[in-house]
């Protein structure tokens, strides 16, 4: 299995620069765009489309598809106002031809945020300074799928979805680590719970985690265990209340711990990944508008986390193929991992 993934991955990945040339600059080392602080503009060349996915390099994905190989759901009542997913299941002829209507918000469930999701705020720029003015809104139409308006596709998700979001994955499981020995949880991940750089670091030295530069950051904080439980009047009254959701913290120590561990992407079980509401400047700006970081919300990492604790494993292949969305801001990820 491992060699035809290395084939696989040979072939998706020909052009993708090798993970051992000159190391990546350190937070601290990144220049600052205007008042923000850790810009990786350009690092990628002026005109790059991928962001942190340039380090799921051929070398990093052959390496994780060696070692590491041995779903995610939709809620049914989507936070942030957002539209629930419907399925309209079309009976064309009674002898047995069916078709499907699917009408989605990329964002009502699992999701990776995409480039187009969230900008530098204040100054009206998403990745690599591309102008949020620049691209086009509404109901696009493409009938000509050679022929498309370069502002269109440009920082679109349809770019990470041809190359994939495939390498190592590492969970650290929250949840197992407060919970091991029959402890409660100390925290309600349905409320504003900031998760602490130390509260990261104390679960990967639990599990004897080492991370490795282009992990995908997987973290399990609670929410998708809490609305299993909870009773359907409960969960169905999550759409009328403030939103209030455990999630890592607003801080510099925070930016420069996924930045210094050089992650390819990050994701949790929580509909914001960090705090929410925010305690300072949103971390999705920094993840998004200046590195370029896939941003994973609403993952179902409960059955992960259940192999995780079996086998005494946190680390695993993780393969991730978003919906090719030309111009999209984000997609379901479409993600599975493999032991």
């Amino acid at each position: 299995m491992s060699n035809r993934l290395k084939s696989i991955a040979a072939q998706l990945f020909p052009s993708i620069k090798s993970s051992t040339e000159a190391p990546l600059p350190t937070f601290d080392e990144l220049p600052w765009f205007k008042n923000f602080p850790g810009c990786a503009w350009g690092l990628w060349g002026p005109e790059d489309q991928l962001g942190t996915v340039n380090l799921l390099t051929e070398e990093v994905v052959q390496r994780a598809a060696a070692e590491e190989i041995k779903p995610i759901n939709f809620p049914d009542k989507p936070v942030f106002e957002r539209k629930s997913p419907e399925v309209k299941m079309i009976v064309k002829a009674e002898g047995g031809v069916r078709d499907d209507e699917i009408h989605i918000n990329s964002q009502s469930g699992s999701q990776w945020d995409g480039m187009r999701h969230f900008g530098i705020l204040e100054h009206g720029v998403f990745y690599n300074n591309t102008d949020v003015k620049s691209l086009p809104g509404g109901i696009v139409s493409i009938p000509n799928p050679n022929e498309i308006d370069p502002n269109h596709a440009k920082i679109g998700i349809q770019n990470w979805a041809t190359h994939g979001i495939c390498g190592r994955g590492v969970l650290l499981d929250l949840v197992g680590y407060h919970t091991k020995n029959g402890g409660a949880l100390p925290y309600d991940p349905w409320t504003s719970h900031p998760i602490s750089v130390a509260d990261l670091e104390a679960v990967a030295k639990h599990q004897n985690v080492q991370f490795r530069q282009g992990d995908i950051l997987l973290i399990r904080v609670g929410f998708i265990q809490k609305y299993h439980a909870v009773s359907d009047e409960e969960r169905s009254a999550l759409q009328g209340r403030p939103e209030t959701f455990a999630g890592i913290e607003q801080s510099e120590d925070m930016k420069r711990f996924l930045w210094n561990n050089h992650f390819a992407a990050v994701a949790s079980d929580q509909p914001a990944l960090e705090r929410w509401p925010s305690s300072g400047k949103l971390l999705h700006q920094t993840i998004l508008g200046l590195w370029g970081m896939p941003l994973g919300e609403f993952f179902d990492l409960e059955k992960l986390s259940q192999t995780c604790a079996e086998t005494g494993r946190y680390t695993f292949f993780f393969s991730s193929w978003p919906l090719h969305i030309i111009g999209g801001c984000a997609s379901p990820p479409n993600a599975a991992a493999y032991f």
